[in-house]
């Protein structure tokens, strides 16, 4: 599958940006969705994650601040960020798990990967 992210930007500490990953295919409903971040001099890190059956799950450092949504009509998937913090800081990468695993987080168990957004946070 084919991911094109967008929606990254500058913006000042306590804002938000929405991030937007479009698929494409048919089958983008199955398939398990998440978003990894990659800051200068750090490895790949989770974000959050969306199951075709949309159950959610986000890493420690960003629940309660980011939501991450999908809508298969669309065949994209979303990441809202609030209150957004320096440290959020990053390259964003969506990325699709055609496998089914059980809530895939860890950069190898997604297949496909889009080619990454820049958000930058200035404090």
């Amino acid at each position: 599958v084919q991911l094109q992210a967008s929606g990254g930007g500058l913006v000042q500490a306590g804002g938000s940006l929405r991030l937007s990953c479009a698929a494409s295919g048919r089958t983008f409903s199955s398939y398990a969705m998440g978003w990894f971040r990659m800051a200068p001099g750090k490895e790949r890190e989770f974000v959050a994650a969306i199951t075709s059956g949309h159950s959610t799950y986000y890493t420690n450092s960003v629940r309660g601040r980011f939501a991450i949504s999908r809508d298969n009509a669309k065949n994209t998937v979303s990441l809202q960020m609030n209150s957004l913090k320096p440290e959020d800081t990053a390259v964003y990468y969506c990325a699709a798990d055609k496998n089914r695993r059980y809530l895939p987080a860890r950069p190898e168990e997604f297949d496909d990967w889009g080619q990454g957004t820049q958000v930058t946070v200035s404090s």
